[in-house]
């Protein structure tokens, strides 16, 4: 699986950030900017996705995210993986929030 792939620290403010994490995950912290589609929702939810930008996909470490940025250009889709997922985002000192009210982190 060859897809192209980009450094937390190097996705532009203004992205297209998609988070295939499951709900609990995705409430621990997440970025200000994503938006949150479960990867086993993806297929259901495709028309949800802009096709005309790029879309950033991001996961817990990048494994998840992957597969979801691969399925996106297989249907003709322009998707970047984020590599190192949310823990690369967490380390490189992004932004993060929380839906729970807590401090935000990545589960």
């Amino acid at each position: 699986m060859n897809v192209p792939e980009i450094e937390a620290r190097e996705v532009p403010a203004d992205a297209y950030l998609l988070d295939v994490r499951e709900q609990d995950e995705w409430v621990a912290g997440h970025a200000p900017e994503a938006v949150h589609i479960p990867l086993g929702q993806l297929q259901a939810r495709v028309e949800e996705v802009p096709a005309d930008q790029t879309v950033y996909v991001v996961c817990r470490v990048g494994g998840r995210s992957a597969q979801a940025a691969a399925w996106l250009n297989h249907i003709g889709r322009d998707a970047i993986n984020v590599g190192g997922g949310m823990q690369s985002w967490e380390f490189a000192g992004r932004a993060m929030v929380s839906e729970s009210g807590g401090p935000a982190f990545v589960a």
